[in-house]
């Protein structure tokens, strides 16, 4: 799936992101919670459950990256049942669809990004769970879905990618005018593959 190479690019910069500064934060939640009155008892599960969901993900992480699927499933399943309040358990679950679909397993793919859609709770990772299910449905030929998870899309930094897909859509169903709406309004506000753009819109006459 080539049109995931820069979600994967910002995935890996929340994931480094967090990785060096995700103990600090977990640090001032626990002390924040500290000096509002919380228990001592609390505070300390709440420091063994983000240990424990960092561990997991690193076991994870070295199943994925040596190819080993079976593990890193299992490993990513816990992360996903037991900790999906974390941060390290939307990294998983990105990462499970990319396994699952390089492996041509593309339902299990949706499954994985519609978990993330589902329980992200920074908007950034909402974001981009929602353009890469969107990918995801127009690689599957779901131009509907891929229609409705791109209708109104925040005037933010995806705004862009939204509209691409949108262009996506609209041709592969031969609408061949609101593609080239689309894709020039998303060249005009900036996405992360112009070029791509512009030739989709040279060939549409644009």
């Amino acid at each position: 799936m080539s049109s995931y190479q820069t979600e994967e690019e910002q995935v890996e910069a929340i994931k480094k992101w967090w990785k060096d500064n995700g103990k600090s934060v977990i640090g001032g939640v626990v002390l924040g919670l500290a000096v509002v009155g919380g228990g001592k008892g609390w505070l300390e599960y709440q420091r063994v459950q983000a240990e424990n969901a960092s561990a997991n993900f690193e076991g994870f992480s070295q199943a994925a990256f040596s190819g080993d699927l079976e593990t890193a499933e299992q490993r990513g399943k816990t992360l996903l049942d037991e900790y999906k309040g974390s941060a390290y358990a939307m990294f998983a679950a990105f990462e499970l669809a990319q396994l699952h679909y390089q492996a041509g397993d593309k339902d299990k793919a949706r499954v994985n990004l519609q978990w993330v859609l589902d329980n992200a709770r920074q908007e950034a990772i909402s974001q981009l769970a929602k353009i890469r299910l969107a990918r995801l449905m127009l690689d599957m030929e779901a131009y509907d879905d891929a229609a409705r998870l791109t209708a109104n899309p925040a005037e933010d930094a995806y705004q862009g990618e939204f509209l691409s897909i949108q262009g996506e859509v609209k041709l592969a169903q031969g609408d061949w005018e609101a593609a080239r709406a689309a894709f020039a309004r998303a060249l005009e506000i900036g996405v992360s593959n112009p070029s791509l753009i512009r030739m989709k819109l040279m060939e549409l006459g644009g």
